[in-house]
C-alpha cells in the first residue's frame, strides 16, 4: 500500500481526516509503547492466555500484568474472557497482531535475507 501524496491541493475535509486518524494512531502506537505491553501482545498473538500464563512466561508479579493487561483493555486491544476464578486474555482483533509481525521482523527475525 503506498502512502498518501500530501500537498496544498488536498481537501480540507481529508485533512481533517487524516488529523483524525493520526490521534487514533498515536493512541493506538502509545498504547504498545510499552515492552511490557509488547510482550504481553507478543504472547497473546499466539492464541489465547490466562493471566498466570502470562505472569510466567514474563515472569513477572500479578500486579504488573493486570496494570498492563488493564492497559490494553481499555485501550480496546485485548479482550477477557473469565472461567471460573481464571481470567483469559485474547487479542480483540487484526492490528495488534499484525504490528507484532512486524515488529518481529524488523527487531527480531535473525532471517538476514531481503
Amino acid at each position: 500500500m503506498a502512502l498518501p501524496v500530501f500537498d496544498e491541493s488536498m481537501d480540507p475535509a481529508e485533512i481533517d481526516l487524516m488529523v483524525e486518524n493520526a490521534t487514533t494512531a498515536a493512541t493506538f502506537l502509545k498504547a504498545i509503547g510499552h515492552e511490557g505491553r509488547l510482550m504481553i501482545l507478543c504472547h497473546l498473538a499466539t492464541g489465547e492466555k490466562s493471566v498466570t500464563e502470562l505472569e510466567n512466561l514474563l515472569s513477572a508479579r500479578q500486579a504488573a500484568v493486570s496494570q498492563q493487561l488493564a492497559r490494553l483493555r481499555l485501550e480496546g486491544l485485548v479482550t477477557p474472557r473469565r472461567d471460573g476464578k481464571t481470567i483469559y486474555y485474547s487479542l480483540t482483533d487484526e492490528r495488534p497482531r499484525k504490528i507484532m509481525e512486524v515488529v518481529y521482523e524488523l527487531f527480531c527475525s535473525t532471517d538476514d535475507t531481503p
